[in-house]
């Protein structure tokens, strides 16, 4: 990766993923990391599909302004059409795609990043950003490699 900071921030959640106690702690300790290391990174967090609904996303651990979004129907929104279209989505302007459900009025562009585990998705990584195009391929390929150990987590 081009970004230095993407391959430390990967190396480190790596190691924490060896001694992490629970899925919950990993997931706390990535969106903490990823907010101290990129500061363009602006709201980062965890949606995962409720185990009783699959049909809502439900957030878990979270880094910057509270949302009052804590559901998502995986019909709505950029979560949903992660999960629905089951890749990851970047929006460059958040104020122009009709998906987006408004949690900050401060937010300009978006990248959902879809988590599986035993082949299905089961959640997600969703960052914002206060910058226009804030995303690019790089951040792609950082954030599903993220989503890669939080997988390898999830399957041992």
């Amino acid at each position: 990766m081009a970004n230095p900071a993407f391959s430390e921030v990967v190396a480190e959640i790596r190691r924490f993923a060896g001694t992490a106690a629970d899925f919950a702690s990993l997931q706390q300790f990535c969106v903490d990391l990823i907010a101290q290391r990129l500061p363009y990174y602006n709201w980062a967090g965890f949606y995962m599909l409720d185990p009783g609904d699959e049909n809502c996303l439900v957030l878990g651990p979270f880094h910057g302004a509270p949302t009052e979004h804590v559901r998502i129907p995986v019909t709505e929104g950029i979560c949903g059409a992660a999960v629905a279209q089951g890749q990851t989505v970047i929006v460059e302007d958040v104020s122009a795609d009709p998906r987006y459900l408004a949690c900050s009025l401060e937010t300009r562009s978006e990248i959902v990043v879809p988590i599986r585990a035993r082949g299905k998705i089961v959640g997600e990584i969703d960052i914002d950003s206060h910058t226009l195009n804030a995303f690019n391929e790089e951040d792609r390929r950082f954030l599903e490699e993220c989503g890669e150990v939080l997988t390898q987590f999830l399957e041992k």
